[in-house]
């Protein structure tokens, strides 16, 4: 009896209330037949363009400054810039400066075939590899320009004869003596060869060890030849970080003939020499040297520019306008377009 009156009972009892379910945020419908509502207008709005004040005052400083370098130049007549337009293109200038190109063209082209050799020796896994090119990088890097130059040209008072033939024998295929092999010209060849070289290893051994070690192991899993590796893999990845380095050598190693003056082979600086001293006129002749060095240095930049963008193709999605390409889109972009007349 008690049993049952306990199970009406608890049947009786009132339940709990369900969880009221989350209704949807109402949404803001216009009523039937009201126009559609429209989006706010901005064209009252006015544009404000961000303040650069102290831009503009530095553009100014900077303006005035350039403004009144070139008035100077303009303007003093000690700049004698009618005696630096009588020699720039003198006959004596000209064939001095085909001498600093040939120089130039000699010894890097050298400079970097040799640094390349010695830079694959600094990375093999021969020791003695290793240390020969260690030795000749230290040696030449260490020592300046002008002596080795001196010593180059000086090398007849250490050997009298240079022969070819087997080592620790007296066979002799060429002998020649080393005062008529070694001219002026292959003194300086010598020195600005063996010089850059020593430079042009570091740099080619720093751009091959940027290459990421990862993508040799998969070539190499690939089964892709050792050559083709270091042809098709690394070198193209590693002429993006030589280059720009490489460039700078070579501007340099321009610049560098100049020193060749001390052999009294005449080069463009050598030249300049030469004639201001017969003729008193030493800053105009120093502006022509120089006006020449700057024509030089501004070509080797462009070649430097368009090689460095080829060899980006594979590092940058979109490659950057050329000058060419920049000056078009600018004018493409602020010409005024025509505007239809009213008939």
């Amino acid at each position: 009896m008690s049993s049952a009156a306990t199970k009406v009972a608890q049947s009786q009892e009132p339940q709990p209330a369900p969880a009221a379910e989350a209704l949807p945020e109402p949404v803001d419908v216009p009523p039937a037949g009201a126009p559609p509502r429209q989006a706010p207008d901005y064209s009252s709005y006015r544009v404000v363009a961000a303040r650069h004040p102290w831009r503009w005052v530095g553009t100014a400083v900077v303006a005035i400054g350039v403004l009144a370098v070139a008035w100077s130049l303009a303007t003093n007549p000690r700049w004698e810039w009618g005696v630096v337009t009588q020699w720039f293109t003198a006959q004596s200038v000209v064939h001095g400066l085909v001498e600093t190109l040939k120089l130039t063209a000699i010894s890097g082209i050298l400079g970097f075939v040799l640094g390349f050799i010695l830079a694959l020796m600094r990375l093999s896994a021969s020791p003695l590899l290793v240390s020969v090119s260690w030795t000749f990088s230290w040696i030449f890097r260490s020592t300046p320009l002008l002596v080795q130059m001196l010593l180059w040209y000086n090398l007849g008072y250490l050997y009298e004869k240079i022969s070819l033939g087997i080592p620790f024998t007296d066979v002799r295929f060429f002998e020649v003596q080393t005062t008529t092999l070694i001219s002026q010209f292959a003194a300086a060849v010598l020195g600005l060869t063996l010089n850059q070289a020593a430079y042009s290893a570091e740099i080619i051994r720093g751009g091959i060890l940027s290459v990421d070690q990862g993508q040799l192991e998969a070539a190499a899993a690939l089964g892709i030849p050792a050559w083709r590796r270091s042809t098709r893999i690394v070198l193209p990845q590693a002429m993006r970080a030589i280059l720009p380095t490489a460039f700078n050598e070579i501007i340099g190693l321009v610049k560098g003939t100049s020193i060749v003056y001390v052999l009294a082979y005449s080069e463009l600086f050598y030249t300049v020499q030469v004639i201001y001293n017969r003729t008193q006129q030493v800053l105009p002749l120093l502006l022509v040297a120089t006006l020449w060095y700057i024509v030089i240095t501004s070509v080797l930049s462009v070649f430097q520019y368009y090689i460095e963008r080829h060899y980006s193709k594979g590092a940058v999605r979109n490659l950057p306008l050329t000058p060419l390409q920049k000056a078009r889109k600018f004018f493409a972009t602020h010409a005024a377009v025509p505007t239809r007349r009213n008939i």
